[in-house]
């Protein structure tokens, strides 16, 4: 929890910020700083999947995770919920409210990713609150450009975030001390390779964006794979 706390108070200031400076920021500056930040999430995301102890069990989880999550369309049903959303909550151009517009667009934009989700279990299973913390200064050099072009709803946005974020950690907490320590490791490093492929979008190096959201199934997969292939390595011993 303390690191969505950062991650509100983050976004708060840079809120502020943006409608006190408004006037003085430039989408050249605003470009420069999300490629920067975009090469130190990359780093926390090399960092944390370097840490496998079972690489194969790292591209089993991705390889059909991705599966699912591409089956599900996962992606694809974030974006039409957003979409959804704001025709719901925002009214038509002309007559519509600009604070309703920038807390639905800016509550979207912090809570509906693989960052807050990934971020929100190394928290909670791990006490390791970089990658929060990281998304947190995203979100506020975001929350800076949002306020000063559509107003001060992004501030709002903290709510929903604080419940969303915080209750993952916390269930992630709850259920972190009955996960063996490896499967903790590898649910780890898989959500490092998605953080490495939102630093990819990040820094725009590939020729289609990374659908990340259809990955993030695979977080989970360990929990099956570990005690799965314990249990296959001894019926194989046990067999020879």
């Amino acid at each position: 929890m303390p690191a969505t706390f950062i991650n509100v108070l983050l976004i708060l200031l840079g809120g502020a910020a943006g409608l006190l400076f408004k006037n003085l920021i430039s989408d050249r500056l605003m470009s420069i700083l999300t490629h920067a930040l975009g090469l130190c999430v990359l780093c926390i995301g090399i960092g944390n999947a370097v840490g496998t102890q079972n690489m194969l069990c790292v591209v089993v989880c991705m390889v059909i995770g991705t599966v699912m999550g591409s089956a599900a369309d996962i992606e694809g049903r974030l974006e039409r919920a957003g979409d959804l959303l704001r025709t719901k909550v925002v009214k038509e151009e002309g007559g519509g409210s600009r604070f309703t517009e920038s807390f639905v667009n800016a509550a979207l934009l912090f809570c509906v990713g693989a960052m807050a989700i990934t971020g929100s279990i190394e928290a909670g299973l791990n006490h390791n609150y970089s990658i929060i913390i990281s998304k947190g200064v995203i979100d506020g050099v975001t929350s800076i450009s949002f306020a000063a072009t559509i107003g001060a709803g992004v501030m709002f946005s903290v709510i929903p975030l604080l419940i969303y974020q915080g209750g993952i950690t916390l269930l992630a907490g709850w259920v972190g001390p009955y996960l063996p320590q490896a499967v903790i490791t590898e649910m780890t490093a898989v959500g490092g390779a998605l953080i490495i492929a939102i630093a990819v979008n990040m820094l725009e190096l590939g020729k289609q964006k990374i659908k990340v959201g259809n990955m993030l199934p695979a977080i989970f997969l360990p929990i099956a794979y570990i005690p799965l292939s314990g249990w296959l390595q001894t019926l194989l011993s046990g067999m020879l």
